[in-house]
Formats: structure tokens, C-alpha cells, sequence
């Protein structure tokens, strides 16, 4: 007798943060593994375009919006996931957003705003959606981290609390989930070409990047693509039942060097 009963042949995705960067790039990915997904995100029409390109694949897709930073929002998107695709079998929480501030500089409401998003937002999704997995006693909860956790970087302060947030929370999560058929699991991305960052201006961007070579948290040019982590998050969803990939970081590869 197997351990477990291998995953059902429909598995309903939500992704937060689906409008862009790795969360559109993970609804696209696991829509093309077959699961029917749920895109949300505060840019709903972009939301909806993704979902009309999906269907247009041969897809199953549905845009609702959603603020992770609205209670309301999250329960009303949950629900209406659940509606249009049923119960819910994979939760992918990659909702956020980057300012580049020093800690001592910040103030106190602004890096609230980015703990709320990125740590309060997680666990909104967490709270309405994963007790209805437990009961099935199956699903996967994948967190889309940052390797800022392992390796902090300046002008980042309250993304990189927030981001250790979310992997204390996952590990917790980890340990109270065993034995429920549900898994909890973190993405651990490095460097990634996103949305993310891409408002500052020139200076602010020479100055953090000067800053990051200066503290060893820049070894070479070259950034993920959002499909790369998108890759990593099918894998971990898509792994039979009976293992469990609990921590997956993904890095970008160095260039190749000159041959000598």
C-alpha cells in the first residue's frame, strides 16, 4: 500500500501578486502543468489579460482582484476562487513590492506598509485558504521568500525583516502541518529581473548597487528570470506525494568565463 494517494488528477491554484514578474510567470507555469489558476492582484485588468492569454492556450484561468493588505480583499478572493474553480489545492503567496530605504531613515508607517504586504498579506492568504486544506488533508502552500533572508542586503531593511517573517512563519507552519497531507514550502529566490525596484531613479540605483558589490551581495551581473522561479515552484508543487521539498532557493547562474 502506497503512503499516500497520489495527487488528484485537478488541483486549483491561487498566486498572488499575478499581474507580473514571478507571480505571472508561476500562474503561466502551472497553468501549462494543468492546474486551473487563480490570478490575483491589485492590477485586475492585468490579471484578466493573463487569464485570457492562459484560456487562449488551452488553459482554465480566472482574474479576481485582490489586496493582501485588506483583509476583505482576501477572504472575497479566496471565495470567489473557490467558486469558479472549487476547492483550492495549491496556494502560491508572492504578493510585494520594493522600496529602497535605509532603516534609520524610514519611517515607521512606510516599512509597516511593507511587513503588512509581505508577511501580514502571506498570512491572510494562509488563514483563509489552508484550514479548508487541512480538513482534505492534502494541498501545497508554497511562500515565495528572498535569499536576502540568508544574505541581508542594504536599503532593503524592512523587506528583509519581512522576508525572515515569512520564512519563520513557513517554518512554523512546517512543523504544525506534518502529519495533515499538507505541505508547506519556501522559494528562496536570488536576484530576479521583475517589476520589483525598476521605480527608482538612476542615482538611487547606482548608489544600492555600489553598496551590494561593496557587502558581497553582487558576485556577477546576471539576474533570474521570473520563469526561472516560476520552474522551481512547479517542481515543488508537482512533487508526489510522500516528499517534501521544503526549502528551495534558486540563484542565477555566472556568465561563462572566457576559455583560456
Amino acid at each position: 500500500m502506497p503512503r499516500f494517494d497520489p495527487h488528484p488528477e485537478r488541483r486549483p491554484a491561487v498566486v498572488t501578486g499575478a499581474s507580473s514578474g514571478i507571480g505571472a510567470a508561476t500562474a503561466t507555469a502551472l497553468a501549462l502543468a494543468g492546474h486551473p489558476v487563480a490570478l490575483g492582484a491589485r492590477r485586475d485588468a492585468k490579471c484578466e489579460e493573463l487569464a485570457v492569454s492562459i484560456r487562449a492556450g488551452g488553459g482554465e484561468a480566472f482574474a479576481h482582484h485582490l489586496d493582501v493588505g485588506d483583509s476583505g480583499s482576501v477572504k472575497a478572493f479566496a471565495a470567489a476562487a473557490a467558486d469558479a474553480l472549487g476547492p483550492i489545492e495549491v496556494v502560491v503567496s508572492g504578493a510585494g513590492d520594493l522600496a529602497a530605504d535605509r532603516v534609520h531613515e524610514l519611517d515607521s508607517d512606510a516599512f509597516l506598509a511593507q511587513v503588512q504586504v509581505h508577511l501580514v498579506g502571506a498570512h491572510r492568504l494562509v488563514s483563509a485558504l489552508v484550514p479548508g486544506m487541512v480538513a482534505r488533508r492534502r494541498g501545497d502552500v508554497v511562500l515565495v521568500s528572498s535569499d536576502v533572508v540568508r544574505v541581508p542586503r542594504t536599503r532593503m531593511g524592512a523587506y528583509v525583516a519581512a522576508k525572515n517573517g515569512v520564512e519563520g512563519m513557513a517554518r512554523a507552519m512546517q512543523m504544525e502541518l506534518e502529519g495533515t497531507g499538507v505541505r508547506a514550502s519556501i522559494i528562496r529566490p536570488g536576484p530576479t529581473m521583475t517589476g520589483m525596484g525598476m521605480g527608482w531613479d538612476a542615482e538611487t540605483t547606482g548608489a544600492v548597487l555600489e553598496e551590494w558589490v561593496k557587502w558581497g551581495a553582487a558576485r556577477h551581473p546576471c539576474f533570474l528570470r521570473p520563469s526561472d522561479v516560476a520552474a522551481a515552484v512547479a517542481t515543488v508543487v508537482g512533487t508526489p506525494r510522500g516528499s517534501h521539498l521544503s526549502l528551495v532557493e534558486v540563484q542565477p547562474e555566472a556568465p561563462l568565463e572566457a576559455s583560456s
